[in-house]
Order: structure tokens, then sequence, then C-alpha cells
């Protein structure tokens, strides 16, 4: 495979996550929900100070600065590792994979670092409460942000409760007589993407893996054959 494919595919995945993402933001109040189809695919919008699928690594202003910063520091070593493994000509499929695990995570990087730059509304961090809240009315691109560079927060929307609201029996551990809702995660197309590439490797690493080790051991073998040769002859 080669650069110019894997450059095709980030594109492709950075223009469907960032379209979507500009059309909710300035389209959706915060926490509008619409139906797509039926009840379990719908377009819910918040916004996420954290990682993928809403994990936080804290509520503070230095917490989302600290992943920021962290997810740049990934996209930056994912650019000089693409290029490693397309020149040592690793399988197709573990290329790709790691093209939309980096596309995801660039993905999520632009909101990090421009949409709070960008837009007129966000969330913001109230101190006293050590949370970010909401805010009313439609965002809007006005060059005058809500917050700073590195400040930004991530557009979520997709989701997907196949399972809703639906009461657990008593003798389930821990949710037993409580809703429950069957995959309640809200999240984007970068996310999906970077869940697509993990998941996949996982599933498919041996077949991935086995063709390199095999080009390596082909590769140690002749240069033990060299150096046996060059033995013999002196």
């Amino acid at each position: 495979m080669k650069l110019r494919h894997v450059i095709l595919i980030v594109l492709i995945i950075l223009f469907a996550d960032q379209a979507l993402k500009i059309w909710v933001k300035t389209s959706f109040f915060y926490q509008e929900e619409r139906h797509v189809i039926g009840n379990w695919f719908r377009l819910y919008f918040i916004e996420n100070a954290g990682m993928a699928y809403g994990w936080k690594l804290g509520s503070t202003d230095w917490a989302k600065l600290a992943l920021t910063l962290f997810r740049l520091g990934a996209v930056i070593f994912g650019s000089w590792y693409i290029v490693k493994i397309i020149r040592e000509k690793y399988h197709p499929g573990f290329i790709i994979c790691a093209a939309l695990i980096y596309a995801g995570a660039l993905g999520n990087l632009i909101d990090s670092l421009f949409y709070g730059m960008i837009f007129d509304k966000g969330m913001g961090y109230n101190a006293a409460l050590d949370s970010y809240i909401a805010y009313d009315g439609l965002a809007k691109a006005t060059g005058k942000g809500y917050s700073s560079f590195l400040h930004g927060h991530v557009v979520d929307m997709l989701y997907f409760p196949l399972i809703e609201n639906k009461i657990m029996p008593g003798w389930v551990p821990f949710i037993g007589g409580k809703p429950f809702t069957f995959f309640s995660a809200i999240f984007n197309i970068a996310d999906a993407s970077i869940s697509t590439g993990v998941i996949t490797i996982l599933l498919f690493q041996k077949r991935f893996f086995k063709h390199h080790k095999h080009e390596d051991s082909s590769a140690v073998a002749e240069e033990v054959t060299e150096v046996t040769d060059e033995s013999k002859e002196l």
C-alpha cells in the first residue's frame, strides 16, 4: 500500500467527521435529539471535554489541556509510525487500520485545538461545581470563541440505544430492578474510526503480523547465509 492511499483514507474520514460535527454544532440546540431510523438510530448533540465515548481524564481545565496535548503527541507519533509501516511493507490490512486510528485521533484533535476559538458557544467550566455546564441557543462560527486554543470540546452525536430503559430482572447483580439501556454511548465518526481500527487489529492480528514476521525471518536467514558464505571463502 502506498502513502497516497493512506492519505486519501484519512482525508475521507476527516471530511465526513468534521462536516457532521460542524452541521450538528450549528444546527442543534445542546442536548437536542433527532430520530434518524426509528428509535435505535438517533442524533443526540452533546459536547465531550474528555476522551472517546465520554470518558474523562478530569473536570478541570488543566485536565482538558493535558488531554489535548496527549492527543497532539499521539498524532505526531502516528504520522511517523504510518510512514514507517508503509516503508517496511506491513500487511495492507494493518496499514488501513492504523490509518483509521490516526484519522480518528486527528479528527478529535481538530475539535480540541480549534473549536474553542471558532464557535461562539460551548460548554464552560464551573469551578464551584467542578464540572462543565451546558449552554443555550445555537452556536455560530463567528471567530469569537467560547474558549482558547487547546481548550475546545469534542462534538458527539451518534446514538444507538438498541435496548432502552428496560427494567432488569431482580436477580441480575448490581443492576437488578433498575432501568437499563444497552449501548448508551454517544460518539462521533472519529471515535467509530478509532474503535474500528483497534478492534480489527485485535481480531486479525495473527494474519496482519504473520506475513511481516515471515519477511523478517527470511531477511535474517539471508544475512546468516551471506555471513556463512563469506566465512567459507575466508
